[in-house]
């Protein structure tokens, strides 16, 4: 599995965004998971959770460019998206904990899965 590589700034950048030097050293540091990835069911629905999530932004964004608008019904809607997030974000993490971390054992990568489930409950929304 390729961990996902999050800025720690909101608005910093992505993974897409970043150049192959650090796409590479991230996929270095991973190789023992290299045979983990997200299943293509929750990578699906988080693509499909994600352009929806994007929608919904530029209609704030369109709100936004209205000087009437109200200030509570900005807030109303950047909850909804931030709610929207946080769905896939547990969506991911509990692919993450069914097919990675439960069979750790198996594998022989428990330690190693332990800190990585560690390290990624850090980004947790």
């Amino acid at each position: 599995m390729e961990r996902l590589q999050t800025p720690a700034v909101a608005g910093a950048g992505s993974v897409a965004e970043a150049d192959s030097s650090e796409l590479e050293v991230a996929r270095t540091a991973h190789e023992p998971h290299d045979c983990l990835h997200l299943d293509p069911a929750t990578r699906a629905d988080a693509s499909l959770r994600l352009k929806s999530v994007r929608g919904h932004v530029e209609g704030v964004i369109r709100m936004l460019d209205d000087p009437n608008v109200y200030c509570v019904d900005v807030l109303k809607q950047i909850s909804a998206v931030q709610g929207a997030v946080r769905k896939v974000s547990e969506a991911v993490l509990k692919a993450h904990v069914r097919d990675h971390v439960v069979t750790a054992a198996q594998r022989g990568d428990s330690e190693q899965i332990v800190d990585e489930l560690m390290e990624a409950l850090k980004y947790r929304l």
